[in-house]
């Protein structure tokens, strides 16, 4: 079902301040940036080997990263996992009892389709589904 981590995601501040430390941390620039106005969020993300680290700050009050930094602060915030079939792996979690904060996959930065699994149900993590859309 899950392919591989697709990307962590980590909260922060200042995206342009984060940027600078990501690259100087892991020794490789930012390859892309990109604004989600659907969910309030500027992205900035980096590869690391297979896997990717997706930076995200809030770019309005109401946003769920303005959220989560007021609660907790800057950090994780998510990890995500590639899937083959989003709509198959939503149906077959919500089939072992994982709470879908989503009921249909919605359209997410990186050309991905993305859902979420509540906290709750998986340990206290913020779950990410990620397909890469089609044409």
């Amino acid at each position: 079902m899950m392919n591989k981590i697709e990307h962590i995601g980590i909260a922060v501040s200042n995206l342009e301040e984060a940027i600078k430390t990501y690259e100087q941390l892991l020794g490789t620039p930012c390859y892309k940036q990109e604004e989600v106005s659907s969910e309030g969020v500027k992205t900035a993300f980096f590869q690391v080997g297979e896997s990717k680290i997706e930076l995200l700050e809030a770019t309005t009050e109401t946003s769920p990263i303005a959220s989560f930094i007021a609660k907790k602060g800057q950090g994780i915030h998510h990890i995500a996992f590639d899937v083959s079939d989003i709509e198959s792996s939503m149906a077959e979690l919500k089939d072992q009892g994982f709470q879908l904060l989503n009921e249909h996959p919605k359209s997410g930065a990186d050309n991905k389709l993305v859902a979420f699994l509540h906290p709750k149900s998986s340990n206290g993590v913020l779950v990410e589904l990620c397909q890469e859309k089609r044409d």
